[in-house]
């Protein structure tokens, strides 16, 4: 995929013409389609559209550009092009995080990450180490100052998304509602099984034969927002809730890992708090 390409994420009412009218207006601005993604649930229902395009135009142009074919077909679009800017929340535990660091670093995700911002200090010197800005922003009985304090800081620095590579806490409805899907959490199960707090001894005591964990987007509603990525792995009578968490953990990270580098290549639209997912 081309690190320079503009991407094009389109929904709207299903009706004819829109594939056409949207690649005539490509071509016309001297535009060239390298992939194209497209879901219809129907005629008449509901039409979702990802292109990938080298367009010498900027997004800001094109959008403007772009918005009478928008309102001709009702569409709801967005132009992207560059890195994103993602922040990093954590607390105590390192696997996600350090997975994520890894990745950017080699390449496999392809994200700036100008600062990770903790309610605990255990782990700036993880952040040091990649030469990146850790803030220890503790809750201290008072979240909704806490919250305020990471916004500033979030807004500052210009950014476009947050990752919460297991941050242990709750957030509220006003920080959610100031980034809306734009807030990556990783929880450790199946969603929507064992939600919660320690959903690894709960599937224990259940005696479940699969372990999984979800990336999803963060919503006011605990572990119910739209699904990015899952999976999975067997378990069986021979293992202790402490195997549980440490086959866990891969999980964790293969599922965090997808949805991060799904949102950062624009591949992800939010339909009826469900995900279409673009390969």
């Amino acid at each position: 995929m081309s690190q320079t390409s503009t991407k094009l994420l389109i929904s709207c009412p299903d009706q004819k013409g829109i594939v056409f009218e949207v690649s005539k207006f490509i071509s016309e601005n001297n535009g060239n389609i390298i992939d194209s993604q497209q879901h219809s649930l129907g005629l008449d229902s509901k039409f979702f559209m990802r292109l990938e395009i080298d367009i010498p135009l900027p997004t800001k142009e094109l959008a403007q550009k772009f918005k009478a074919i928008a309102d001709k077909f009702s569409m709801d679009y967005k132009f992207s092009s560059g890195k994103k800017r993602m922040a990093i929340l954590v607390s105590k535990y390192d696997h996600c995080l350090y997975d994520i660091l890894l990745k950017q670093k080699h390449g496999n995700i392809n994200v700036e990450i100008p600062i990770i911002i903790s309610n605990h200090p255990d782990l700036a010197d993880v952040a040091k180490s990649f030469g990146i800005e850790y803030k220890h922003l503790p809750v201290n009985g008072d979240k909704a100052s806490q919250e305020a304090e990471i916004i500033k800081n979030l807004d500052n620095l210009d950014i476009d998304f947050i990752a919460m590579a297991r941050y242990m806490q709750i957030l509220s409805g006003d920080f959610v509602n100031h980034y809306p899907h734009r807030i990556i959490n990783v929880h450790h199960s199946f969603l929507p099984s064992f939600k919660g707090a320690n959903p690894y001894k709960q599937a224990y005591q259940k005696g479940v034969k699969i372990i999984g964990a979800t990336a999803h987007y963060a919503t006011e509603d605990l572990d119910m927002g739209p699904i990015i990525s899952q999976d999975i792995s067997a378990v069986n009578y021979k293992h202790s809730v402490d195997d549980y968490v440490l086959i866990g953990r891969d999980i964790e990270e293969l599922v965090f890992a997808r949805a991060i580098k799904a949102h950062t290549e624009d591949k992800i639209i939010v339909h009826q708090g469900k995900t279409i997912v673009f390969s």
